[in-house]
């Protein structure tokens, strides 16, 4: 990564092995993709739903040359922060491998 990697925790006390997930997880990123400049990941707990306990949303945001990727925490909330980061760093590895396929022409257009 060519700069440095940001972790927010909004609404929770930072936690050490969160940020060695989240640190792993960024490695398997940029083995998708050598060319981050760079990412900011968020972390959160939303108190909002009551009914279902504390979620935890994780938010990640990609950038690369010329795009950036965003996994927004709202779809992978969790009860688990770990299962929070797993879904959205999955989510982000699968939208940075299709910015990787577009970007070298792996993909067809159609003709209008």
């Amino acid at each position: 990564m060519q700069n440095t990697l940001q972790i927010l925790f909004r609404e929770i006390p930072p936690s050490d092995a969160i940020e060695a997930e989240i640190h792993k997880r960024v490695g398997k990123l940029e083995k998708v993709c050598g060319d981050i400049v760079s990412c900011l990941v968020s972390v959160e707990q939303d108190a909002k739903h009551k009914h279902q306990g504390k979620l935890y949303k994780v938010r990640v945001d990609v950038t690369v040359p010329g795009s950036e990727l965003v996994v927004d925490g709202h779809r992978t909330m969790n009860e688990d922060a770990y299962v929070a980061v797993r879904d959205s760093f999955e989510a982000a590895t699968r939208q940075l491998e299709e910015f990787v396929q577009r970007r070298r022409g792996d993909v067809k257009t159609h003709a209008a």
